[in-house]
């Protein structure tokens, strides 16, 4: 009696288990998703016999019509190769669906339903709505016989199977909907569905029953509807993006107690690899807007610790405005790497071909190992992120990426109904690293890593771009998700941001000095590398009484802000008569340009605010600047021109002080006395503050420039 064979399900072993249980599904391709599927198989030591391997799929996509025939001609060919009465037999789809339990607890609910044969269950009826009135009522639970997965004695699946003589594109779902409605031919067979879900969770009509059971460091799907927990979830429908969320955690993909446990799983390491053996690889730069920092992205391009004989650039620029930036960066670097293609903005060509015509100079090349696309506005600080991006030996996989401050990254944890942003319930926790891992979501953008071998099989249209109404890189996704292409995100390591181009002007010579606003690469570039060891290391001079000398400013900075003066040229005359200023009349003249004059009045005094503010306070203490300041401005000394300034006190109440050249290179003499004190500092240091009082007690001088020029920056703080 077969019944009896299991009738003390708790006495059963693991081993007794596997050899009671037969596991057949079809793939006629390994995908993500099959082998997402085998993984979880292993887990719970599941043996599982593919069918259709080798095949051409015949039987449709599921979405724009019935298909699934072929699934049933398979089944019912291996079906004749199992010859024991008591083999049980799940029969089960594997693109979409994930094990989240062991066969000892499915064979135990199996022969709790006390039938032969049980399919999973739906909430809705497909494809035939006629047939919703046949199918027998239940008191509680899903009505709907779902084909995606059923499990039955061998002998009861052969007869269930018997009559089938359709051809490969016909529907399996509606083959055995028929036979289940048919009264006669469901109790013969001893048909039931599991209609609660113990055994089989089918997602499409039912997400909102679905929740994460996070317990003893394994992850199930939860069904709160019924209070079940299936062993099996299949992302049927429309929701392989769902499925996809879930399995980055069902079943142990994920959990608290020990983070990412597939993410060392194979693995392609560099470490003891020659230089030469390293994979080529294609990186393609595009500059499709005005960006800020365009030269900083190039430096750090520099900087990958990657082979240069083994990477080959396609640099698509479509603004004319960074022409000088490519053309400079090609000119000192391009010969150190292996090939060089240029797209500028003469060649007249669409953004989007661009991204086609290097992912077809990746396809064409042989040696191609990889295609590593980069956005211009991608700031790269970690310099082994292709290294670690190809360690991870994922067919497509992007580092993800962010925006200080805000919850933005570069990829999407889940998709609205129309294909737009959508949040994911763990999207908050992975952002802020709280949970670290790899991760399988439906968009990801700026920067991306795909092996070349995807390139040239399953995404060699040359339509990825488009679709409908989509954005370009949405109409990209969606091209990868329908080719079965797992897009992985990691945040396992800190790679880098993306910058904020909305405020980007492109009307001054050097436009990244306006960016304080916008970017955090603005301090990077701009403020000296020692300046936040101030508060620390003490690193703050006093040369002079209550004079103050700090490291402020980068050579960059510097170099930036007189060249911006120069390049705008409108320098004062040096006379008493200055319209600029209220009133109209200087006392003490100097050859200068207001920041005012350049647009850079906000600019300078959020610089004053964040960075001079907090050595005000510390050096003052019980005095509070609001960096207010009526003059502002850089100061040009010539020997023939106007070498030093006569003894004077300054009208603020703290003035500060900036070199913006150095003494001995640039200009010989130079430097600022102090006459109460007797005190001179001639040996200014460039991208150095000197901050001093304005009134009463700091009377002072601007010493002879004897040659060369002289540049500093003054401000009249709180005047």
């Amino acid at each position: 009696d077969l019944f009896f064979l299991f009738s003390s399900p708790l006495t059963w072993t693991g081993f007794e288990s596997e050899r009671l249980l037969v596991v057949l599904t079809v793939a006629t391709e390994e995908t993500g998703g099959f082998r997402r599927f085998m993984r979880s198989a292993r887990h719970f030591n599941y043996t599982v016999k593919v069918l259709g391997q080798g095949e051409e799929w015949k039987g449709g996509d599921y979405m724009s019509a019935p298909g699934g025939g072929q699934k049933v001609r398979l089944l019912k060919s291996a079906l004749e190769e199992v010859t024991e009465k008591n083999k049980v037999v799940l029969f089960i789809d594997s693109y979409d669906v994930i094990f989240a339990s062991g066969p000892k607890e499915l064979l135990k609910k199996f022969q709790q339903t006390g039938h032969k044969v049980v399919f999973s269950a739906e909430t809705l009826i497909w494809p035939d709505r006629h047939l919703e009135d046949k199918h027998p009522h239940v008191r509680e639970g899903k009505r709907f016989l779902g084909s995606g997965g059923f499990i039955g004695y061998a002998p009861n699946l052969k007869e269930l199977v018997a009559n089938w003589t359709g051809k490969d594109g016909e529907s399996d779902q509606l083959f055995f909907t028929k036979i289940y409605i048919n009264p006669e031919k469901r109790k013969a067979i001893n048909i039931t569905l599991d209609n609660k879900c113990r055994m089989f969770q089918n997602l499409h009509g039912s997400l909102d029953e679905v929740v994460l059971k996070f317990e003893d460091g394994r992850v199930r799907a939860r069904n709160i509807l019924y209070d079940t927990l299936p062993v099996l979830v299949h992302g049927n429908g429309p929701t392989k993006l769902q499925i996809n969320y879930l399995g980055n955690y069902i079943p142990n993909t994920w959990n608290f107690e020990k983070g990412c446990t597939v993410c060392s799983e194979d693995l392609h390491p560099l470490s003891g690899l020659k230089e030469i053996k390293y994979p080529v690889v294609h990186i393609g730069i595009f500059i499709q807007q005005p960006t800020p920092f365009v030269s900083v992205f190039f430096e750090r391009l520099l900087n990958l610790k990657y082979p240069k004989n083994r990477l080959k650039l396609f640099i698509y620029n479509k603004e004319q405005h960074h022409d000088g930036h490519v053309n400079r960066f090609l000119k000192d670097h391009g010969t150190e790497y292996q090939a060089v293609k240029l797209i500028g903005p003469d060649d007249g060509i669409h953004g989007t071909e661009s991204r086609n015509l290097a992912f077809d100079e990746c396809r064409q090349d042989s040696d191609c190992g990889y295609f590593f696309s980069i956005d211009i506005d991608v700031v790269l600080k970690n310099e082994d992120t292709l290294k670690i991006l190809i360690e991870l030996n994922r067919p497509f996989v992007a580092p993800m990426m962010t925006k200080p401050g805000k919850l933005w990254t570069n990829f999407w944890g889940a998709l609205s109904p129309d294909g737009y942003y959508a949040r994911s319930e763990d999207y908050v926790d992975i952002v802020q690293g709280r949970r670290m891992g790899l991760w399988n979501v439906p968009y990801v953008s700026h920067i991306y890593l795909i092996k070349a071998s995807v390139l040239r099989d399953k995404l060699s249209a040359s339509d990825l771009f488009f679709s409908g109404n989509l954005d370009p890189d949405m109409a990209f996704c969606r091209s990868v998700r329908n080719q079965g292409i797992f897009m992985y995100v990691t945040n396992l390591h800190t790679f880098g941001r993306v910058l904020s181009t909305e405020n980007y002007q492109t009307n001054h010579l050097h436009n990244d000095l306006w960016q304080i606003f916008e970017n955090p690469e603005w301090e990077e570039r701009y403020i000296h590398q020692n300046y936040s060891r101030i508060d620390k290391e003490n690193l703050i001079e006093t040369p002079c009484p209550d004079v103050y000398w700090f490291p402020i400013f980068t050579d960059t900075a510097c170099t930036h802000l007189v060249e911006e003066m120069e390049n705008f040229g409108q320098w004062s005359g040096g006379g008493n008569t200055d319209t600029r200023i209220q009133g109209g009349y200087e006392n003490v003249p100097t050859i200068d340009i207001h920041m005012n004059q350049i647009s850079f009045e906000k600019e300078w005094q959020k610089f004053l605010l964040d960075y001079v503010a907090p050595v005000t306070e510390k050096m003052f203490p019980g005095y509070y600047t609001r960096a207010q300041f009526d003059l502002a401005f850089v100061v040009r000394y010539k020997p023939d021109e106007q070498p030093s300034l006569r003894p004077h006190h300054d009208a603020s109440t703290f003035t500060i002080n900036i070199a913006l050249n150095q003494v001995g290179i640039d200009y010989q003499g130079g430097g600022c006395r102090f006459l109460r004190y007797n005190c001179s500092i001639q040996a200014q240091r460039k991208g150095w503050a000197l901050m001093h009082p304005g009134r009463l007690t700091h009377y002072h001088e601007g010493l002879p420039t004897t040659s060369g020029v002289r540049y500093i920056s003054v401000s009249f703080v709180d005047p």
